[in-house]
């Protein structure tokens, strides 16, 4: 059986009343991603499919990732990303690195070419700039310009820099959290799962978040394979993939696995977060606790998507 689901982020606010909705036109593009990532596992691996309809949204200023990625405090784009292969528990991942069109596929290079797990700043940039990945691309995209210039005037208006999370009344103007993520299962039974993202509007420069964290954002075994969005503070302090993944294999159907962990993320963080989940016997999770999760599914049998919890 072969199985491949994406997501393009969790509302971490609610939808402003009246506002213009592209809630459609996002769920089209992901079945979209989600079905010529279909296509890779018929001739390809898990690994293979998670990469490609990553890169596919990380091309797409509509998602957070890539082109079009969140702008921090100073003005730049910085990505972050990662990749894991659940047939061989190898992993790769990139964090804060600047001038990166497809940040997954230098997590896979990281991967496959260094002894390394993660790398990030500049050495992730020089590292992608002598393999010609990159390192000098411009990822800004004129929509998030404004949407930090918006940002600004809210933190102007009494956000606070305190804790060791961002600040609720700054999350607040932050909108769809549009990280993108993709987990497989090819028709050797192989899983696999990768993650990237711009991050969160206004952050620090040289902030990583949980699309980066080999274990919160993005993991994968030979149980399951699990990606996340939303907050990324709170899946690095909780272990959220990794705690998804481990409560499929006591059991669990993957979408009871994931809400139960949602449930720890909610209780300990207070914090909004979504996953989606596949297990080598193809049963698929998607659950949210935020304001809505964008995802799609795509197997043989044919696609479908939505969005889970708010729409």
């Amino acid at each position: 059986m072969r199985v491949v689901v994406v997501h393009g982020g969790v509302r971490i606010s609610r939808p402003r009343p009246g506002g213009r909705s592209r809630d459609g036109e996002i769920v089209d593009k992901l079945m979209d991603v989600a079905e010529r990532a279909r296509r890779v596992l018929l001739a390809g691996s898990a690994l293979d499919a998670v990469e490609e309809a990553v890169r596919i949204m990380e091309e797409d200023p509509t998602f957070n990732a890539g082109y079009g990625s969140a702008l921090n405090l100073v003005g730049e784009v910085e990505v972050d990303a990662s990749i894991m292969d659940g047939s061989t528990m190898r992993a790769g991942a990139v964090g804060a690195v600047r001038g990166v069109l497809h940040p997954v596929t230098l997590a896979r290079a990281v991967m496959e070419r260094t002894p390394h797990v993660l790398l990030v700043g500049e050495g992730a940039r020089e590292f992608a700039r002598k393999l010609g990945l990159g390192g000098d691309e411009d990822l800004v995209h004129e929509s998030r310009v404004s949407a930090r210039r918006e940002a600004l005037r809210g933190a102007l208006g009494g956000g606070s820099a305190g804790g060791t999370m961002p600040a609720r009344d700054l999350i607040g103007i932050y909108g769809v959290g549009e990280t993108v993520g993709a987990v497989a299962l090819d028709g050797e039974g192989r899983l696999a799962a990768a993650t990237s993202t711009g991050g969160l509007t206004l952050k620090l420069p040289g902030r990583v978040g949980d699309s980066a964290v080999v274990g919160a954002g993005t993991y994968a075994d030979g149980r399951a394979a699990c990606s996340g969005t939303g907050v990324g503070e709170a899946a690095i302090v909780e272990a959220g993939a990794f705690r998804v993944v481990e409560a499929v294999g006591r059991g669990l159907h993957p979408r009871r696995a994931a809400e139960e962990v949602l449930d720890i993320i909610r209780r300990e963080t207070g914090r909004e977060f979504g996953f989606i989940v596949v297990d080598r016997s193809g049963r698929v999770g998607v659950a949210q606790m935020g304001y809505g999760l964008f995802w799609a599914s795509a197997t043989d049998e044919g696609v479908e998507g939505g969005i889970e919890g708010g729409g």
